[in-house]
C-alpha cells in the first residue's frame, strides 16, 4: 500500500480522576471525527487515582480545524471531568530565554533550535547583564537586557510578564538564570517555566555546586530541570542525568563536566515540553517519552 500524503498532527492531552471507559471515550471521539492515531500513551496513578494521556493523531480524509475539534472535545472533556489541551504538533512552541552570565545552556539551545531539532519558536532572550546580547543577535533574536537590583526586582519582573504577554510566549527557560523569581511571577507562570539547576537534586547547593562535590571527593554529578515553583529548587522534576567523575579530576574539570550534562538535561525537558509530553501529577511530572 502506497504512503498516505502527509497531512497536520493534533496532540492531544488530559488528565482527570481515573476510571473505567477513559481510553474508550477519547479514541471513539477521535474515530468519530475521522482521526487516525499515529501513538497513544496513558497513566493511571495508583496513589493520586489521576488519569493522564497523550495521543497524536492525523487524519486520513478532510482535516478539521483545530478549533472546531477544540469545541468538541470539550463536550467530552465536561462529561469526564478532564482537563486537556489540543495542540497542532508542527506549530513551534514560543519560548522566552532567561540567561545571566553562564551562556552554556543559551548556546547549545540556540544551536539547537537552528538546526531544527527542538520544536520552538524563540521571539527574545531576557538577560539581567549584557554579556550575550552579540551571540543572541547574532542569531537573528532580540535580546533585552533587563537589570534587577534588589530595589528593582519586582519592577523588573513585571516588564518580564508583559514582554512574555507582548510575545504570546507559551514557555519561559530558566538557562541559568541567577535570579529567584518571586512567589507572584512563579504563580504567573505555573506549569510553564522551567528551570536548570546546576546539581543532582536534593545535593551540593550554593554559588560552586561542583567546587563542593569536589571537596567532598563526589563520584558522581548530575543536573535537575525542572519547573519553577515557589520553593527555591524544589518544584516538580522533569529530567535528571548524571556524569561520572573521579579523583583525577579539578574542579574546572568538574566544572566542564557539569556544564555538559546541564546542557543535555534542559534541553531534553524543553524538548519534551514542547511536544506536549510532560504533565504535572501534583508535586511530580508525568513524562511521555
Amino acid at each position: 500500500m502506497p504512503p498516505r500524503p502527509s497531512g497536520p498532527q493534533y496532540v492531544l492531552t488530559l488528565s482527570c480522576a481515573d476510571g473505567p471507559g477513559l481510553v474508550h471515550a477519547v479514541a471513539g471521539f477521535l474515530v468519530h471525527h475521522g482521526a487516525n492515531i499515529l501513538s497513544s500513551q496513558q497513566y493511571g496513578d495508583r496513589e493520586t487515582g489521576r488519569f493522564f494521556m497523550r495521543v497524536q493523531f492525523d487524519f486520513v480524509g478532510a482535516v478539521p480545524p483545530l478549533a472546531e475539534l477544540e469545541q468538541g472535545f470539550a463536550g467530552v472533556a465536561a462529561e469526564r471531568g478532564m482537563t486537556f489541551t489540543l495542540a497542532d504538533a508542527a506549530t513551534p512552541m514560543r519560548t522566552l530565554i532567561l540567561v545571566s552570565k553562564f551562556g552554556h545552556c543559551l548556546n547549545d539551545l540556540l544551536y539547537r533550535h537552528r538546526m531544527g531539532t527542538l520544536n520552538i519558536a524563540i521571539p527574545l532572550v531576557v538577560s539581567n547583564h549584557p554579556d550575550f546580547a552579540d551571540l543572541v543577535t547574532s542569531a537573528g533574536i532580540p535580546y533585552v537586557h533587563l537589570p534587577v537590583t534588589p530595589d528593582t526586582k519586582a519592577e523588573a519582573e513585571a516588564e518580564m510578564l508583559r514582554l512574555v504577554a507582548e510575545h504570546d510566549v507559551e514557555l519561559v527557560v530558566l538557562a541559568r538564570y541567577m535570579q529567584v523569581l518571586t512567589a507572584p511571577t512563579s504563580h504567573a507562570l505555573a506549569g510553564r517555566a522551567i528551570n536548570i539547576h546546576h546539581s543532582f537534586l536534593p545535593s551540593f547547593k550554593g554559588a560552586k555546586p561542583y567546587h563542593q562535590a569536589h571537596d567532598r571527593g563526589t563520584k558522581l554529578i548530575g543536573a535537575t530541570a525542572h519547573y519553577v515553583n515557589d520553593d527555591l529548587d524544589e518544584g516538580p522534576i522533569i529530567e535528571q542525568d548524571v556524569v561520572r567523575v573521579d579523583h583525577q579530576m579539578s574542579p574546572e574539570d568538574f566544572v566542564a563536566a557539569g556544564r555538559d550534562v546541564e546542557t543535555q538535561v534542559l534541553s531534553r525537558a524543553v524538548r519534551w515540553h514542547s511536544e506536549h509530553r510532560v504533565m504535572l501529577n501534583d508535586t511530580r511530572t508525568v513524562v511521555f517519552r
